[in-house]
């Protein structure tokens, strides 16, 4: 299995550096500044770009940020308090001064900030509002994907001690994610039903929305890894029985194929379109929205 594993994860880090490899230079006229004081900057990314450069690709927001206004520590690293994914538009806050790092930092760790996105899935969402209650683990078949965690996967782990400690380390300990949901509107793409949601990621775990979304039958449109056809296990990871009994009313990869060829090149849609905390300095509450692209 240690092989194996090793193998799969090798292959997918190849292929995430290589795409890293596509992230947009930006410049400070490139950037959408929603509000700046002396602690904080609250930027709307687009997507396509990294939030924070890699060993091998410094086009990133973060380092366009850090050019473009600096911090007080003269440490862009000191900036980042959170990220979205490189596919992932919309709000970013960043802090400047070191009272703003220690305060956004204990905001975000203790759950205090809200997060709310905007999505367009795959399929006609049943429930007008929902919860997905589903705990994420790292896939081992394959790695450094997630996918929902199952007590017969959590099994198959039982003795398994001979992996690599870089993949070992991420794929043990399963956590507990929640996602609350409501429909915004339906819509049609390629003749197909699609609805668009307002997602909240109440526990924020590494690619939470896009697997439960994909897990609920209702994969993310343009998601390229989660997605039908994608890097990730189809649906989740979970198999077609556990989908007809959790989501009776899911698009099946038939629709999810046609939906994903009708969008083509599109940027996946879904995009932190809400944001709000309490002022780290100030302690104002601060609350900033930004217009889905899609």
């Amino acid at each position: 299995m240690a092989a194996e594993v090793a193998a799969a994860y090798e292959s997918s880090i190849s292929k995430m550096r290589a795409k890293d490899q596509t992230s947009k230079a930006l410049s400070k006229e490139d950037l959408k500044v929603v509000y700046e004081d002396e602690h904080i900057l609250v930027v709307d990314k687009p997507s396509g770009v990294l939030s924070v450069p890699t060993k091998d690709v410094s086009a990133s927001l973060s380092q366009t940020v850090f050019d473009a206004y600096g911090c007080e520590s003269g440490n862009m690293d000191s900036m980042v308090v959170h990220r979205l994914g490189m596919d992932t538009s919309g709000l970013i806050v960043f802090a400047r001064t070191m009272p703003a790092v220690t305060g956004l930092n204990t905001a975000f760790r203790t759950r205090k900030v809200t997060r709310k996105y905007e999505a367009l899935v795959c399929g006609s969402v049943e429930n007008d509002e929902g919860e997905i209650n589903m705990p994420l683990m790292r896939d081992f078949v394959r790695p450094p994907y997630m996918r929902v965690s199952t007590d017969d996967l959590q099994k198959a782990l039982v003795g398994v001690d001979d992996l690599p400690a870089e993949i070992s380390n991420i794929l043990l300990n399963p956590k507990a994610s929640v996602t609350k949901y409501s429909v915004i509107g339906k819509e049609e793409l390629g003749g197909n039903p699609v609805t668009r949601l307002s997602l909240t990621s109440v526990s924020g775990r590494t690619h939470q929305l896009n697997v439960h979304c994909a897990a609920s039958g209702h994969p993310i449109v343009g998601d390229k890894v989660y997605g039908a056809g994608g890097e990730a296990l189809p649906n989740g990871g979970l198999d077609e029985a556990g989908m007809d009994s959790n989501a009776p009313n899911r698009a099946n990869l038939d629709v999810q194929g046609s939906i994903a060829e009708a969008a083509g090149d599109k940027p996946m849609c879904v995009h932190a379109k809400e944001l709000s905390f309490k002022h780290p300095v100030t302690k104002e509450e601060m609350k900033f929205e930004s217009a889905s692209p899609f």
